[in-house]
């Protein structure tokens, strides 16, 4: 499977990285492709977690357009 995630920098410079598909799914690292590869497991942790649960999966997505 494919999930599209978000990466933010906080003010300490850590790498926050979110799947927005999967409601508190959360990781985190000290730089970018460590906290790619840390939310690779934490991806996989939730799917369990949330099919254990019998919750959906994922939630819905979509990508809207806004005018900037």
């Amino acid at each position: 499977m494919q999930f599209s995630v978000t990466l933010d920098r906080d003010e300490e410079g850590v790498w926050i990285v979110e799947c927005p598909a999967i409601p508190g799914c959360i990781s985190q690292g000290t730089t970018q492709d460590e906290a790619l590869a840390n939310i690779q497991d934490a991806i996989h942790q939730c799917l369990l977690a949330r099919a254990e649960l019998a919750l959906p999966l994922t939630i819905e997505t979509r990508l809207v357009e806004v005018a900037a």
